[in-house]
């Protein structure tokens, strides 16, 4: 009986020196981990930000957590995320190569796209092709405007179906942010109920919540569990599905792509494939499909789960939505609709957009780095390869950076003088050169789709709906919690108005 009970505790000792996780000299401090699982089991893995704020209270802004037997470094408020991601950039600018996320959308031996793909010549190449033919088709261009525009008809045509029930602006906002990328990407328009539309809004919905969620979690920390059939195994079906469905886009435009005549990014892309040739050159079909699935991420999911926190806010906070429509009333007048470059005479419009982007936090742990080389982080040494969490919700609500850092207050956005200004802890779609690829496409549709729609209707929160809760649901975009809301037409709607978007 001793010597088994001897044995078992030599057995379980020896797992335990195996499986134990250290942390090197001059490693950023963290919590004590646990073999095999690391800190997980210490983190809320339905929303672990309130956990890492904790943690951030207690170790400082830098710190270390291990998933698995990984370690993995938070970087915490507006100083360290400057030196890491701005004045070290190079330093922080790479990607991880072996999470969820880079095995579920690169599937097997496929190309990084640009999002996942790690810091290289190929990585800046690929990225500098997307941002430029993103601005010859229409960025900050007139062009864009009218595709926009567009879309919002398709919106406004569904609230004004809706007026006098309740309904539900879920899929919505996601078909529309949708449907203005496929006319980059593809030059085409779908009905929101067309299944290539309601496919990927499903993959975006769902694919979020489970890469940054429990189930993503526990394939980054164990390995041995990748293969069982897990919930994860759905991010993988819905991605392949996802691949499969870009690729016959790609060579249904292939067929009719005339050489420098482009009528859509694909046309670009194989543009510029032609001029370089596969060989020797990062660009290549299976890239080009990897791009496309990024800017159609990129340009879907995090628009449109901000329109819906816009919404959500301005309901509740309805002294709010009367001011805006006062200032686009007093700017619009006369005028058939709105132009982006309207926004700079709409100060107050557009402190509540970026303070809805704030309080929205749509990205919050950003997409994860990884450190190219030994490098120093304020006084802490990380080894080349540690992967780097940064924490976007610890700038985004900083003391000391904003006036309300707790609450929705547009003044936040506004100084002394009633003028827009923009502080420099906002970054919502992260900041240096990984800085969010749609970025700019996102400002110009959140703009435009707030202020038509404010122009003609008022958004009010349903009597039967209860309080309303603004915590977000977690995933690697968060997005709110599933509301209603009732539409009314404004009394001040004028004909021209109706015309405009009848």
């Amino acid at each position: 009986m001793f010597a088994s009970v001897a044995l078992l505790f030599l057995v379980l000792l020896l797992f335990l020196l195996l499986f134990q996780n250290f942390r090197a000299k001059g490693f950023p401090p963290g919590p004590r981990a646990i073999p095999v699982f690391g800190n997980l089991l210490q983190l809320n893995l339905e929303s672990p930000i309130a956990d890492l704020e904790k943690l951030a209270k207690r170790y400082g802004n830098i710190y270390s957590i291990f998933i698995g037997s990984r370690p993995m470094v938070v970087i915490n408020g507006l100083q360290a995320m400057k030196e890491a991601l701005v004045n070290k950039a190079g330093d922080f600018s790479g990607r991880p190569q072996d999470l969820m996320v880079n095995h579920a959308v690169q599937m097997k031996d496929h190309a990084p796209g640009v999002i996942l793909a790690d810091y290289s010549p190929n990585w800046r190449e690929q990225r500098r092709f997307g941002l430029m033919t993103l601005r010859n088709f229409g960025l900050g261009k007139q062009s864009m405007e009218q595709r926009i525009l567009g879309e919002i008809r398709h919106i406004t045509k569904v609230m004004e179906d809706s007026i006098g029930t309740i309904m539900s602006p879920q899929m919505l906002f996601h078909n529309a942010a949708s449907n203005i990328i496929c006319q980059v990407l593809f030059a085409k328009q779908f009905d929101y109920d067309d299944d290539f539309m309601k496919y990927f809004v499903t993959v975006f919905h769902e694919t979020s919540k489970i890469i940054n969620g429990f189930w993503g979690m526990i394939y980054d920390s164990i390995p041995m569990v990748r293969s069982l059939p897990l919930p994860f195994q759905r991010a993988f079906e819905l991605f392949k599905g996802a691949r499969e469905r870009h690729l016959q886009m790609m060579t249904e435009k292939k067929k009719t792509w005339v050489p420098g005549k482009p009528r859509h990014f694909i046309d670009c892309y194989l543009d510029e494939l032609h001029k370089r040739g596969e060989d020797g050159s990062s660009f290549s079909e299976d890239q080009l499909c990897a791009l496309l699935l990024d800017l159609h991420f990129a340009g879907t999911d995090t628009t449109a789960n901000t329109l819906l926190a816009a919404f959500l806010y301005l309901m509740n906070y309805p002294h709010t939505q009367e001011r805006c429509q006062q200032e686009i009333d007093k700017v619009l007048d006369g005028k058939d609709q709105a132009t982006f470059e309207d926004r700079h005479q709409m100060p107050y419009v557009q402190a509540v957009i970026h303070e809805t982007q704030r309080m929205a936090n749509t990205v919050p742990l950003a997409v994860f780095h990884k450190t190219t080389k030994d490098t120093q982080l304020m006084g802490y040494s990380l080894p080349k390869g540690t992967i780097v969490i940064p924490n976007l919700s610890s700038v985004l609500f900083e003391e000391g950076q904003w006036k309300s850092p707790h609450e929705f207050n547009p003044d936040n956005f506004l100084n002394d003088q009633g003028e827009f200004f923009k502080p420099e802890a906002f970054m919502p779609f992260s900041t240096g050169p990984r800085v969010c690829l749609g970025e700019a496409l996102a400002r110009m549709e959140l703009f435009l789709i707030v202020v038509t729609l404010l122009r003609k209707f008022t958004f009010i929160w349903p009597e039967d709906a209860g309080e309303p809760d603004f915590t977000p649901v977690f995933g690697t975009t968060q997005t709110p919690k599933p509301f209603r809301m009732k539409v009314q037409l404004r009394r001040t709607d004028t004909t021209n108005l109706n015309h405009t978007l009848s």
